[in-house]
């Protein structure tokens, strides 16, 4: 029999992108089929097969609806889910009881229909169907029914990914992500982590000051040992809500890894952290490639001269062709004004990449050169320097969140401190 997985089921909008705040999680590796009845509802079935969330998903399409269905399972195991489209509803309900003698215990079925019912929905509901989905659908509206049906109401929300990447090498990137992280953490409080994934020559632990014994190449070296309780040591606690999964730094290996290398890691990471900002190396390989397409949510990190304009806009172009259901990546320009160097203005790269900056950092190598030279972040040196505000606009950007409100003071606060023994 078909298995209950009842969800409560929301009028559904016209198809289109998701909002920023909208967080779907990727689906674990399933089996989906399709068996569609028009030709624009399998055209959107095959798009939402392309998106990231269902990278891991094994997606068949066939035409023929509910009668192709049942014949295609009268002598073959059903798949972890089936999609239908339907346009009627007496047809539907009897194809879905004759369904039902042909499926498997376990599998689930979500229901393309074009009758918006309510009485309808229940009694898809009492049959076991998992999610009905109105016609017609885009890429966005099938992709977000198959991940919910992984998603438990009652699970831990899965982390957000957030890449930071240089569009060329020594533009500051990992500055960038260390910071942003800080502000994540320290500002909008989420529990956060930050994977150092330049595993030669990362700079994370030399900018938080730490030097934990062991990091992420204990996770990469060693996959089927990848669980939360493992990940869990290879944390270094940097404050109450960041922590850092670090690179050994060291020469001592090569590191050369296949595309899925990281998969186990970042799911991992996923369960157990709500935001996870990996910070790329400038380098291009399928990993590399993968962990970037793979993000929730991406920022460039770019210098003002043409190779970074050139080298952006080649991974903005990528970028967007390979998430088509994702909002753009993010970009901000970081070493803005140094003496006498020629640099193309913030107007003229927004025109070339069609988007404006998040914000133009300017060069500081003073307090910059200081903070990573001793380990801390910018708002440890300077509580009140400009560029604070400007990384937690980052922060807010990617995260769809805006700042915590902080209590505020008054002159008794360092008395209650003191009486609450802080």
């Amino acid at each position: 029999m078909i298995s209950y997985a009842r969800q409560s089921q929301e009028e559904q909008p016209e198809a289109s992108l998701p909002p920023v705040e909208e967080h779907i999680a990727p689906a674990p590796r399933v089996s989906v089929q399709a068996f569609c009845e028009s030709v624009e509802t399998a055209a959107a079935v095959q798009s939402a097969g392309e998106d990231r969330r269902l990278g891991k998903a094994h997606l068949k399409i066939q035409m023929g609806g509910m009668a192709a269905a049942i014949e295609a399972y009268r002598s073959a195991p059903t798949p972890n889910v089936i999609v239908i489209e339907s346009d009627g509803r007496n047809d539907l309900l009897g194809g879905l009881d004759h369904l039902a003698t042909v499926c498997d215990a376990g599998t689930r079925v979500v229901v393309i229909g074009r009758i918006n019912d309510v009485t309808l929905y229940r009694e898809l509901v009492r049959r076991g169907v998992s999610d009905y989905v109105l016609a017609p659908v885009g890429a966005i509206d099938v992709v977000r029914s198959i991940c919910n049906l992984f998603s438990a109401p009652e699970a831990k929300a899965v982390g957000r990914i957030i890449a930071v990447v240089g569009a060329k090498g020594g533009v500051g990137a990992s500055t960038i992500s260390h910071n942003v992280a800080w502000a994540i953490a320290r500002d909008l409080a989420m529990d956060s982590v930050v994977a150092d994934l330049d595993l030669a020559f990362g700079t994370a632990g030399l900018d938080y000051n730490q030097d934990p014994p062991q990091g992420i190449a204990d996770a990469v070296f060693s996959p089927d040992r990848v669980d939360t309780a493992f990940i869990d040591r290879l944390l270094s606690k940097c404050t109450d809500h960041l922590s850092l999964l670090a690179a050994p730094a060291t020469l001592d290996r090569v590191y050369d890894f296949g595309v899925d290398a990281f998969d186990s890691v970042f799911d991992t990471l996923r369960s157990t952290m709500p935001c996870i900002v990996l910070d790329v190396p400038h380098q291009w390989s399928g990993w590399t490639k993968r962990a970037l397409i793979g993000a929730d949510d991406i920022l460039i990190v770019a210098a003002p001269d043409l190779a970074n304009l050139r080298n952006t806009k080649n991974l903005f172009d990528l970028l967007k062709a390979a998430r088509p259901n994702d909002r753009p990546p993010l970009y901000c320009l970081n070493q803005v004004g140094v003496p006498k160097r020629p640099e193309i203005a913030a107007a003229e790269f927004a025109k070339a990449i069609e988007s404006q900056p998040v914000v133009s950092i300017p060069f500081e190598p003073q307090i910059f050169g200081s903070a990573a030279n001793n380990g801390q972040m910018i708002a440890e040196i300077s509580a009140n320097h400009k560029s604070i505000e400007m990384f937690l606009q980052i922060a807010q950007r990617l995260t769809g969140r805006s700042e915590t409100k902080k209590q505020k003071s008054s002159l008794l606060s360092p008395l209650i401190d003191k009486l609450r023994g802080k």
